[in-house]
């Protein structure tokens, strides 16, 4: 998981800029990992990020669409 996240960083956000310092660099991996103040990587990277493995859905997204699915299932089986 670490080394696919630092890919990730290095990939989207580091190699598309050039930084005029060491401190905006560092500001700009801050906001990367933790754009909504949040406490840990779990504020963007896993649940918001497109993830290729889920159909370049976010976990949330895939997420919403499996529970949508499984209550028509339920309703489907419920009806005689």
């Amino acid at each position: 998981m670490c080394e696919s996240f630092f890919a990730t960083l290095e990939c989207e956000l580091l190699e598309r800029r050039r930084f005029a310092s060491q401190a905006e660099a560092r500001m700009a991996c801050f906001s990367y990992v933790e754009p909504r103040g949040s406490p840990d990587i779990e504020g963007w990277y896993n649940p918001v990020r497109l993830h290729s493995s889920l159909g370049y859905r976010s976990p949330m997204a895939y997420e919403a669409v499996a529970a949508a699915t499984a209550a028509a299932a339920e309703v489907a089986e419920a009806q005689p």
